[in-house]
């Protein structure tokens, strides 16, 4: 068994102008004071990083690991959550996803596209050139506002629609297959793969591509009510990263999964700092640890009642103390018979 690495922390929703959050060096630093190993960096915020040098130089991929080697902190992935989202997104999204695209492609829908793509696949050639082996995102929607089958879903609707995301992204797939990185899809509501069968769907239309694998994330899991333990179970294989958030589902006789148009503070299902939702992380970490799960712990904070500094000094103590320092012997290895195969044979009978 391997040892989980962590705590690390995904720095997606402290980047901020003020110091020390508005630089990677300001920001590391400030998570390796507060107990991290290791940071997620989302690519799009140019504060912290700068894709596309990345992408183009080795050189600038070394500055990057040497400043977070001098706060002691390792890089471990990173992130094109908003720019996956571009990839694939229905025309009833278009004006408030257009938030997450560049000027010179907003209003755009085809070139919103291609660009979203092409920040995808330098992000291949970025992880490589950074020495990391997995990277996270998001699949986008075309069907998504079709979840419901209210009206009645036209015969091949979803099943044209995975037909498109899969050619959309099967390029992407093979150029980080090219780079020797894994792709993981966090598995989320909002997107086309948001959970096991809609993932297994997606798999099949892209051939069942290598690279193509699974970002979790339980708190996805206990909002919509499914069962994340024995997501592990199934998905284990496929399962290359891991965003360790709590959530918490209360249904009432007013609300139950969807939340009635409620704000996040009152939706019966949303997002907790870690240790004050419902996710039984000693049994994650257990059946990840038992799986021989290759990759960190990373604390993605989100919550709607604890501040951000608070969760994230909770946050570290919470992952270092679920981390499972994994035996190399068996725990009965003090009762050990010292048998041969021999003795095995006659045991047997055989």
């Amino acid at each position: 068994m391997k040892k989980i690495k962590g705590p690390a922390i995904f720095l997606a929703q402290f980047a901020d102008d003020k110091e020390p959050f508005n630089s990677l060096k300001g920001i590391s630093k400030w998570a390796s004071d507060l107990g991290y190993k290791g940071v997620q960096i989302p690519s799009w915020d140019s504060r912290l990083f700068d894709l596309s040098k990345a992408a183009e130089s080795k050189d600038y991929c070394d500055e990057i690991k040497g400043v977070l080697k001098n706060n002691n902190i390792e890089l471990t992935e990173l992130s094109t959550h908003l720019q996956g989202q571009l990839v694939a997104v229905h025309p009833a999204y278009d004006i408030p996803f257009d938030g997450f695209a560049p000027k010179q492609v907003k209003g755009n829908p085809n070139k919103r596209q291609e660009w979203a793509s092409n920040q995808l696949m330098m992000a291949a050639s970025a992880s490589k050139n950074l020495g990391l082996i997995a990277h996270a995102t998001f699949s986008g929607a075309l069907a998504w506002p079709y979840l419901y089958p209210w009206p009645q879903r036209p015969t091949g609707l979803v099943d044209e629609a995975f037909d498109e995301l899969a050619k959309r992204w099967m390029p992407i797939l093979n150029a980080f297959e090219d780079s020797g990185v894994d792709l993981c899809y966090e598995i989320h509501p909002g997107e086309d793969l948001h959970d096991g069968v809609t993932f297994e769907m997606f798999l099949e239309k892209v051939k069942n591509h290598n690279r193509c694998n699974m970002l979790y994330d339980p708190s996805h899991f206990v909002l919509q009510h499914l069962n994340y333990l024995d997501y592990i179970d199934i998905y284990h294989e496929k399962l290359k990263m891991f965003h360790v958030k709590d959530a918490e589902l209360n249904p009432t006789g007013k609300q139950g999964v969807y939340g009635g148009f409620q704000s996040w503070i009152d939706r019966a299902g949303r997002f907790r700092s870690l240790g004050d939702g419902q996710v039984d992380f000693k049994s994650i970490f257990s059946k990840l640890s038992g799986y021989n799960f290759n990759g960190w712990a990373v604390l993605e904070w989100e919550c709607c009642i604890k501040s951000p500094q608070q969760g994230a000094l909770e946050g570290a103590k919470f992952i270092d103390q679920h981390i499972i320092d994994v035996t190399e012997k068996a725990f009965d290895d003090f009762a050990d018979s010292g048998m041969d195969k021999e003795t095995n044979k006659k045991l047997l009978g055989i």
